[in-house]
C-alpha cells in the first residue's frame, strides 16, 4: 500500500481520515508513524466522547516522544479501536488498516472536504 492513499484525507498535523457518509474513520499517517519510531502505548477515548475539529483526542507513546493526536473533524466517537491497546506495535505495521484509532459520527461531514489530499500531503511532507 501506498504510504499516502489517495481515498484518504490528510491533516497538517498527519492525521488521516476515511470518510464514508456521516461516520469517519481516523488514525496517524505513515509518515507520523516513521516519525516517532517504535510506538509503545496509544491513549483513546471513550465511546461517545465528543470532539471539535482540532481537538486532542488521544495519545500516541513511543520510545523517542510523546505525541498528541488531534480530530481532524468534528463528532462523537462511535468506537476507538481497543486492539492498539494490547498491540501499540500495530501502528507502525499497518498505519492505514488495522492501527486505525477512532470512529467518529461526524457531525458536519463538509469539514472533511476542508483536509489535505494526498498529493497535498505528500507535498508537505517532503518539506519536512
Amino acid at each position: 500500500m501506498s504510504n499516502f492513499p489517495a481515498e484518504l484525507k490528510y491533516t497538517k498535523e498527519h492525521e488521516w481520515l476515511k470518510a464514508d457518509g456521516k461516520t469517519a474513520i481516523v488514525g496517524i499517517t505513515f509518515f507520523a508513524q516513521d516519525q516517532l519510531g517504535d510506538v509503545v502505548y496509544v491513549e483513546l477515548p471513550a465511546t461517545g466522547k465528543e470532539f471539535k475539529a482540532g481537538e486532542e483526542f488521544g495519545v500516541v507513546e513511543s520510545v523517542k516522544s510523546v505525541s498528541s493526536v488531534y480530530c481532524p473533524v468534528s463528532g462523537k466517537v462511535v468506537e476507538a479501536n481497543a486492539e492498539l491497546g494490547n498491540n501499540p506495535a500495530l501502528v507502525n505495521q499497518s498505519p492505514y488498516e488495522q492501527a486505525w484509532m477512532i470512529k467518529l459520527e461526524m457531525s458536519d461531514p463538509a469539514e472533511a472536504e476542508k483536509l489535505l489530499s494526498a498529493a497535498e500531503y505528500q507535498k508537505l511532507t517532503e518539506s519536512h
